[in-house]
């Protein structure tokens, strides 16, 4: 092989930074990009027959020294953000986005909580302007986590007096009726990611008292049926579940002063029929309604472990038969 000299490191000093622990930053960025890559004493090489990636790699070295330069911590989940993000010229946004962080909400633990990529943030932006929002994406882009922070943020403000956490359970005929409990405990397991986040950003023990004075109420989406919510954020989770009668019934329970957000993934339909998803009647129907945000999550956006990505990106690949 004949290697080139692409890149020279601004401070040699990043190079252990760039490599990370175990070599694991450096290999996870060949893997991305799909090329060798030898970053020796400050010097970035590629072999010549991989020029094509030449301009996508000092971009991504440029960016991540900035990053460096500016004490932002970044891991492997970011260098699949990065990549992505040169590859579509918003490289420059996500790096405003690095350096200017705009804070949702100081969790329980005093942990301060930003978007961590552009669709996350255009996500915020829409539910600080709508009324309705519905967010689809694959799992672990942070729709339901941002919603529920989004939500507790608004109650600390007193801007609104109730939370309202919603599900449909696919499993809504005799299984459910069987199972031990009153409907919140048989509902409960169904709802533990919207729990996890109430308990990160309030704590479990604030959760449960907000929980007793009806502050917090969690309901399955059949009982939505006849109520008026005034004052109030509803989030709908898991809504690729609802059926088109159940998404009309949610939709026209907004009241004054509340906010209703929506979310789901259209690939993980449970229905029988995945024709009768109402999450994806209403993406056709809703669009282009002012005061309705829509906001689309990409594989890029996924937050959880890089092989979750992965997986995702294999399940495309043989969805669209490649």
């Amino acid at each position: 092989m004949s290697y080139k000299s692409i890149y020279k490191l601004q401070n040699p000093s990043n190079e252990s930074n760039i490599i990370g622990a175990n070599d694991k930053i450096i290999a996870l960025i060949e893997e991305v990009i799909g090329c060798e890559i030898l970053l020796k004493q400050a010097e970035v090489k590629i072999d010549e027959n991989d020029i094509q990636y030449q301009d996508l790699i000092i971009n991504l070295f440029t960016f991540l020294e900035t990053l460096i330069e500016n004490d932002v911590n970044f891991g492997p989940r970011d260098i699949i953000n990065i990549v992505q993000s040169i590859k579509d010229d918003k490289h420059e946004r996500l790096l405003d986005l690095y350096l200017n962080k705009e804070l949702i909400i100081i969790n329980y633990s005093g942990k301060a909580i930003y978007p961590k990529s552009l669709n996350q943030q255009a996500y915020i932006k829409s539910l600080q302007r709508n009324e309705i929002n519905i967010a689809v994406g694959p799992a672990g882009t942070g729709k339901t986590y941002l919603a529920v922070l989004y939500a507790v943020s608004q109650l600390r403000a007193n801007n609104i007096k109730k939370i309202v956490l919603v599900r449909p359970v696919v499993e809504a005929g005799e299984r459910l009726g069987f199972l031990p409990g009153d409907f919140k405990e048989k509902i409960d397991p169904y709802l533990i990611p919207l729990y996890d986040a109430l308990d990160e950003s309030l704590g479990s023990e604030h959760v449960s008292r907000l929980m007793e004075k009806g502050i917090i109420e969690v309901a399955p989406l059949a009982y939505m049926r006849g109520r008026t919510l005034d004052n109030a954020i509803i989030i709908l989770d898991e809504a690729q579940n609802a059926t088109t009668t159940q998404m009309k019934m949610f939709l026209t329970r907004l009241g004054f002063n509340s906010q209703m957000i929506i979310t789901g993934d259209v690939t993980q339909i449970d229905l029988p029929s995945k024709s009768s998803s109402g999450l994806v009647e209403a993406l056709k129907l809703l669009k282009d309604i002012k005061g309705i945000g829509i906001t689309y999550f990409q594989k890029q956006d996924v937050m959880r472990h890089p092989l979750v990505y992965k997986i995702i990106k294999r399940y495309e690949a043989k969805e669209n038969g490649n």
